[in-house]
């Protein structure tokens, strides 16, 4: 069963988080930032990946200590989930267009982190949450995922749709890159031998 369950607790945060990589896409996130629990349903609801999350974080400074831990902990439990990765695609993409917006991921689970984040967002808010937290979540993914993750924003002038593609665009990739090879189902996919 690729499922897993981290909790993470620190000085600012208290995170647990548990995800099943061959769920339907089933969500319930609740960090007490809003707007980001909605960017987490997006991720699982659009990768197919059920996701529990609670967090409780110093949000009376600001909300980047929850949303990075929480980052942090997602990527962790992708690896515990991912095991050996014998068997995944390992690589994803897609270009997402909404409304006003396309954006576009291509992403690797190689195991080596490195993150390309190309968007410029029109806004420093969208409602209370700061966008500049877009990119932090998605670092601490890549980070602790072990992904090679690019995101990158064709176009676009509304700032809660370059969020929302983004994260919908990484979920998409992310589905087709931790789903079964039917051609390869007991290789890993690499001619290393290992990721």
């Amino acid at each position: 069963m690729r499922q897993s369950a981290i909790t993470r607790k620190t000085a600012e945060t208290q995170i647990s988080v548990e995800i099943n990589l061959d769920g339907t896409g089933v969500y319930d996130n609740q960090t007490g930032v809003g707007f980001f629990d909605h960017m987490l349903d997006q991720l699982s609801r659009h990768a197919l990946i059920d996701i529990t999350t609670r967090a409780t974080g110093d949000l009376h400074i600001d909300d980047h200590h929850t949303v990075e831990d929480t980052g942090i902990a997602l990527g962790q439990a992708l690896v515990r989930a991912l095991g050996d990765k014998k068997g995944i695609r390992r690589y994803g993409d897609c270009a997402l267009a909404m409304d006003d917006t396309q954006v576009r991921c291509a992403l690797d689970l190689s195991g080596r982190a490195f993150l390309v984040f190309n968007i410029d967002f029109p806004s420093e808010k969208i409602g209370s949450f700061d966008t500049q937290l877009v990119r932090e979540f998605f670092q601490a993914l890549s980070t602790h995922g072990g992904i090679t993750l690019h995101i990158d924003a064709v176009h676009g002038f509304n700032s809660h749709h370059l969020a929302e593609a983004a994260f919908k665009s990484v979920a998409r990739a992310l589905r087709t890159a931790v789903e079964a090879d039917p051609r390869m189902p007991q290789a890993i996919p690499s001619t290393k031998g290992a990721l």
